[in-house]
């Protein structure tokens, strides 16, 4: 089970426990997020192709599945805390050898290993902020915690306009924050839910058939925004719109994200967080129909912003209703499967989307996203049907 130091999950708001989890968890991002650019970067130098670039970055992904069936059974065995102290500094470790390598073939094994000794802190951490977050107050709780997370993630390539992408200062940055995330974490653990051995452990693909809906949701809102940073410039060049003008566009849409997760996860506390998911999801879908008839107009920012809001909203609101659901074995096992399915959805979806774009040229970014999400939206009113 998982359990608060009051014995009782959720019967009282620890403010200070919350906050750490979410600073640490924030450092984290900040770090993952300095690496994706900085790591392409110094391949896009040595003349390595687009393909291998892109080869490389899916290691990490890949290390997120992998790593995702032990993390219930490592977090029972050796504590869930000691496990997250553990693989911050390992985090640290894997990214000053791959500042040392510098070797393209060295970096595939070593970028691997980077998804494997990171996945565990992300989840760990997932896993406290819902235990900690009252049910009255889960949706506001997690749609900060979303915030926070993209805003990190986002943060982190700003660092490399500071200290730049060569030599080791970039690197530092990120060992720097690997090993200050583990300091803040080594700061609250004491006050964090402890996750105890129980006679009704659940294991990862045991969990899959108890919410299956729940995962699709993941799939979906991972491969949606993977998806759409890789493609979306593709299909503004081919409306000609430059470089410049779509990364504008892009930042706009993570603004988005960043800006309205704390608002539905209150629409949430005051609906239901299966009804404000649902609402995100036709939304998003809506953003594909209107995508191709606003993306030469102004009126392409407001819906790129409101875009960006409930794609993402569609995960925000599936870790609230896996906290609502499931306690014990089946929350770790959970949020580990939410890690796996989202890694799936990374790699899955982005690749489904080109190849549908192959074939229709950049009108199919809307339609293979759209018929995505409209699959989702088919399965959830026939969850609801049968149920």
């Amino acid at each position: 089970m998982i359990a608060t130091d009051s014995g009782a999950e959720g019967t009282r708001f620890d403010a200070a426990g919350i906050t750490g989890v979410i600073a640490t968890v924030s450092v984290f991002a900040v770090a993952q997020g300095l690496s994706y650019p900085l790591l392409s970067f110094i391949l896009q130098r040595q003349g390595v192709s687009p393909a291998m670039i892109g080869l490389s970055a899916a290691m990490t992904p890949i290390g997120f599945i992998v790593s995702s069936p032990p993390i219930p059974w490592l977090a029972n065995r050796f504590g869930a805390g000691r496990v997250a102290l553990t693989c911050s500094v390992l985090s640290a470790i894997v990214l000053a050898l791959i500042g040392w390598t510098q070797d393209v073939y060295l970096w595939f094994p070593l970028r691997f290993l980077v998804g494997v000794v990171t996945n565990p802190l992300y989840v760990l951490s997932e896993i406290w902020v819902i235990a900690l977050a009252p049910p009255a107050r889960r949706g506001r709780v997690m749609g900060i915690y979303s915030t926070i997370i993209s805003a990190g993630f986002a943060a982190g390539p700003l660092c490399l306009l500071a200290v730049g992408t060569e030599g080791w200062p970039p690197f530092l940055v990120g060992i720097g924050a690997f090993l200050f995330c583990g300091a803040l974490l080594a700061v609250v653990v004491r006050r964090l839910p402890r996750i105890n051995e129980a006679g009704d452990n659940v294991s990862v693909l045991g969990f899959m058939p108890l919410a299956w809906l729940l995962l699709s949701a993941v799939v979906v809102a991972a491969g949606f925004e993977q998806a759409v940073l890789a493609l979306l410039p593709v299909y503004g060049i081919h409306h000609g719109i430059p470089e410049a003008g779509m990364s504008a566009l892009l930042s706009v849409m993570i603004a988005g994200n960043i800006a309205m997760q704390v608002p539905l996860g209150l629409l949430a506390e005051k609906l239901t967080v299966r009804l404000v998911r649902f609402i995100c999801l036709l939304m998003t879908i809506l953003g594909c129909l209107l995508l191709p008839i606003l993306i030469e107009t102004p009126l392409i920012y407001p819906c790129l912003f409101v875009w960006g809001a409930v794609s993402y909203g569609i995960y925000t609101m599936s870790i609230i209703e896996l906290g609502e659901r499931f306690s014990g074995s089946a929350l770790v096992a959970g949020n580990a499967a939410f890690s796996l399915m989202w890694g799936v959805g990374g790699i899955v979806v982005p690749p489904i989307t080109g190849s549908v774009m192959d074939v229709m040229g950049a009108p199919g970014l809307p339609v293979a996203l759209g018929g995505i999400c409209a699959l989702l939206a088919v399965a959830t009113v026939f969850r609801r049907r049968v149920t």
